[in-house]
This record gives structure tokens, C-alpha cells and sequence, in this order.
């Protein structure tokens, strides 16, 4: 009897192995479909066709072992419903549209579950009226992100930090009598589920450069987050009516992708998938058509050295996950090691020219006080992939360092390797793109580039693909915002641990 739980136990073991490494490729398999669709067409002029590499390879994502095929179904029904209506809409997407392309699919969501469970409505009903009640924090919390209060923070952050709408949501949960699993759903929708492109402080800030009073502002304030949640997709139609969005019909495609989405969504939620997983899933995997493969990034990748750093940590992450494979302790890790492997990358490049995260950490955060100085009526995201930025580099750079200062160059004791830097040329060679004597900068002015657009070094699409992986395994979970704390690297200039409300995510963890 004992050799025979010895024997399950050992299977069960190497059932979880294949599933960790199937995990591994599926997201390998997401981040060179990107990568090579870039590659291919960089400089040019982008078409939404470019991206069909990315969607074939989600079309190969297939849930394995306990894994709920209806996540799956929202990863995979979400991005084909995305491509598909883009291309009937549109031939391409100018730049200035690309970064909302992933803000269209939670609203039309959120309003199916509105229709499908009353007793959801009636719960987010309650949340909407707590937000008028709520107009002191509201105004507080706008007050300070106007002018700069919390330093560079990322106010649709996927985790709580200081500053972020996730934060104030989850404050005013608080004081709301409703099923917790409701608080967390609602909480999910303004975090990895992009309910539509808005960020605390917008509506504030927008009224006060307007010349109208700090009450006046609060009251816009609080009408607009009311509206976000009450009219999810008119919401953001009016958004980006204002944000003069003209690359393809926006309401037409809410309108489409619900139709398209409402069998899955229902599925989801017959199987008994957590809501806030519903509204998490369909979103995040969608940006790589026409926002990671876009126009924007045809034009940013024109440059070697740019495409030649995205090439070098897109391999530094491949060939660490292939080595560990058959040695992950659980689908975690994965996770941890392809975003660790990604960050060590990037901090060794950043290293390479004599810098230091310490020391972009302090630069950026010393322009981001100017620029407030500079432009009272910046946009609610202008510091958002900065802040992702300065938190990736100072990662990897406590994975990179010498023990025990740090990781020794290891994630969860799984091993980075960083040496197919040393075998991408632009990366090795920046003598090649300037003044030859004196290349010293050249990788670092890149990075800064890629600072502005790192969704290919976090790395967005792997973190997607794994994260489905993830939830299908606990569909039942709430999944975000994700619970932890960030280790803020902003937090080294402007020290605002107190104002984070990690801890105290609604009802716990």
C-alpha cells in the first residue's frame, strides 16, 4: 500500500511537470509570435493582418489535466473575437488608438454578467451609490495624484500601489454591504480587467485646468466613476470619443464583441468561474493586436539596438525556462521565472553601459516631479510603463547581484541565463550606431525608449498566457489585482509604503 501512494505521488508529480512545461511553451510560443512579427515587418506600415502569427498561437493553447477549459474558452473566444472584428472594421490602427485596443472587452463583459446574475447589478447598484458618498476620498485621492503627491505610480496598476484606482475602489468597498465575492469581482474590473480606459483623477484634473473649482472637479469626479460602472461601454465610448479615437467604429465593436463573447462568458459562469477571472481573462491577451504588434512598434523597432534588446531578453527568458523545465515546485514558479528571467535581462543590459536602477530610478523620478511643473494636464497614464520600468529593472538587478546581496543570478533557485545576450549583435556592438569611441550610452538611450514601451521585456503576452494558465487551475479564485507587495522601485525617491492598501484588499486574500 505504501509503495502504491509512493507511486501515485510520484506520477501526480510528473503529470504537474508536463503541465509546467506546456505552460512554457505556450508562452514562448506567444512571445516569438510577437517578436517575429515585429522583426518581419518593422519600419513598415502595420496592418492587422501582422498580427495572425500572435493569434495562431493562442489557437494552440489548449487546457491539460484539471485545467478549466472554460478559462481557456475566454482566452482563446476573446482574441479571436478581437482579431477577427478589428479586420472587418479596419485595415490598421494609427498609433494614437493602439493603446486602448485592450480596454473594449471588459465593459461589453461586465454587462453581460450585469444580465445574466441581478443579484450581481443589484450588488454593483450599491457600489455606485457608496461612490457618491465617497466624494471626500475621491477628491483627496484626485487632489493628490493632480499634483504629483505619490510620485510616479501606475494608476491602473495590476496590483495595489499608491495613487492607483484600484486603491480608492478598494477603500470604498470597504464601507459597502455586499457579498464579498461581489467586492472582489468589482475590485478585478478596474485591475487586470480594464473596465474601460479610465484612471482616477482624470475627470478632477481635466475641470480644474478648465478653471472650475476643487468641489466643482469633485463632483465630476465622482459622476464619471459612477458612469464607469453603471454604463460600462458608454462609458468608455465617451472616453475615446473625447480622446478622438478614429481608427474604427468603438461601439460597433463593443457592441460585436458582446455578441460574440456572451455564449463563453455564460459558460464561464455556469462552470462556476469567479467572476473577477471572467473579467481578468478576455482583456489582458488581446493587446498584442494592434498595440504590441502595432504601428507604434513598428516605428520604435526601426532602430537595431531597440529590436536587438527586445530579441536578447525574449531569449533570455526562452532558454531559462527550457533549462528548467522538470523542475518547477509548482505553476507559480513559471510565472516567477519568466518575468524574473525578463528583468535580470534587462538590468545586465542596463549594466553593460556603467547604470545602475538606483540610478534611473532617480532620474525618472526626479523628471516626472518637472513634468508635473511642466504639464498640469498630462495624461492620467503619462508615468504608467515608467513606474513598470523602474519596478523591472530593480528586480532584476536583485536577481543579477552576488550572493547574499542577491539571487545570485536565480529566481526561486531556478537559473537565469543570460548569455544569449552575448550572442545578439545590436546589443554586443553599439560601437555600429554612433560615434564608434565613444558608444557608451547607446544601449542605455534604447532602454530609455523601451522604458516609454516595455510590454515586450515585462513581458506582457507571457504574462497573459501564464496567468490563464494560472486561474484555469483555480477558476474559482480571485486572481487580482494581485495581493502582494510590488517593491515600489519609485519608492526609493518618494517613500510611500503608508499609502498602500495591499494588506487590506477587501475581506483578505
Amino acid at each position: 500500500m505504501a509503495k502504491q501512494i509512493i507511486k501515485a505521488k510520484q506520477t501526480e508529480k510528473t503529470v504537474d511537470q508536463k503541465l509546467f512545461s506546456k505552460m512554457v511553451d505556450e508562452a514562448i510560443a506567444a512571445q516569438n509570435a510577437d517578436v517575429s512579427a515585429i522583426k518581419a515587418h518593422r519600419g513598415g506600415k502595420f496592418e492587422i493582418a501582422h498580427a495572425k502569427p500572435y493569434v495562431e498561437a493562442v489557437n494552440a493553447m489548449k487546457p491539460a489535466g484539471s485545467q478549466s477549459k472554460e478559462v481557456f474558452a475566454l482566452h482563446v473566444d476573446s482574441v479571436n473575437a478581437h482579431y477577427d472584428i478589428l479586420k472587418k472594421m479596419a485595415k490598421t490602427v494609427r498609433p494614437e488608438d493602439d493603446p486602448m485596443v485592450e480596454h473594449y472587452q471588459t465593459p461589453p463583459i461586465m454587462e453581460i454578467l450585469y444580465e445574466e446574475d441581478p443579484a450581481f447589478r443589484k450588488s454593483a447598484d450599491k457600489f455606485i451609490k457608496a461612490i457618491g458618498k465617497a466624494e471626500a476620498l475621491i477628491s483627496r485621492e484626485s487632489i493628490r495624484r493632480y499634483g504629483g503627491f505619490y510620485g510616479p505610480t501606475c494608476v491602473v496598476d495590476f496590483a495595489f500601489v499608491p495613487g492607483s484606482t484600484s486603491n480608492v475602489v478598494n477603500e470604498i468597498l470597504k464601507t459597502v454591504d455586499i457579498p464579498v465575492e461581489h467586492k472582489r469581482a468589482i475590485l478585478s474590473a478596474k485591475s487586470w480587467g480594464m473596465n474601460t480606459s479610465y484612471g482616477i483623477g482624470g475627470r478632477f484634473q481635466a475641470a480644474i485646468e478648465a478653471g472650475k473649482t476643487a468641489a466643482e472637479a469633485a463632483k465630476e469626479e465622482v459622476k464619471m466613476l459612477q458612469l464607469v460602472y453603471d454604463q460600462p461601454a458608454e462609458a468608455q465610448a465617451i472616453l475615446m470619443d473625447e480622446a478622438g479615437v478614429t481608427s474604427f467604429d468603438i461601439r460597433k465593436y463593443m457592441k460585436d464583441y458582446k455578441a460574440r463573447m456572451k455564449p463563453t462568458v455564460k459558460a464561464a459562469m455556469d462552470a462556476g468561474v469567479f467572476y473577477g477571472n471572467i473579467l481578468t481573462v478576455p482583456a489582458y491577451c488581446v493587446g498584442d493586436i494592434a498595440h504590441h504588434i502595432s504601428q507604434s512598434m513598428f516605428n520604435m523597432t526601426k532602430d537595431d539596438v531597440v529590436m536587438g534588446i527586445i530579441e536578447a531578453v525574449s531569449g533570455v527568458m526562452e532558454s531559462s525556462l527550457n533549462q528548467a523545465k522538470g523542475k518547477f515546485k509548482d505553476e507559480y514558479a513559471v510565472l516567477s521565472l519568466a518575468t524574473g528571467s525578463t528583468a535580470a535581462a534587462t538590468a545586465k543590459i542596463l549594466g553593460m553601459d556603467g547604470f545602475t536602477a538606483t540610478m534611473v530610478t532617480d532620474l525618472l523620478t526626479k523628471r516626472f516631479h518637472n513634468y508635473v511643473l511642466n504639464n498640469p494636464g498630462r495624461g492620467g497614464a503619462a508615468e504608467l510603463h515608467n513606474v513598470d520600468f523602474m519596478d523591472m529593472i530593480a528586480r532584476g538587478e536583485r536577481i543579477i547581484d552576488h550572493r547574499p546581496r542577491g539571487s545570485g543570478c536565480t529566481v526561486g533557485g531556478l537559473a537565469v541565463d543570460l548569455s544569449p545576450i552575448e550572442r545578439t549583435e545590436a546589443v554586443m556592438n553599439p560601437q555600429w550606431y554612433t560615434y564608434p569611441a565613444c558608444a557608451i550610452t547607446v544601449r542605455f538611450s534604447a532602454l530609455m525608449r523601451l522604458a516609454d514601451f516595455p510590454c515586450l521585456l515585462t513581458s506582457e503576452p507571457v504574462t497573459a498566457t501564464l496567468m490563464t494558465n494560472i486561474i484555469a487551475l483555480h477558476p474559482e479564485r480571485p486572481n487580482s489585482p494581485a495581493r502582494t507587495c510590488k517593491f515600489c522601485a519609485a519608492n526609493q525617491i518618494d517613500y510611500k509604503c503608508g499609502y498602500c492598501n495591499w494588506k487590506e484588499a477587501v475581506e483578505g486574500a
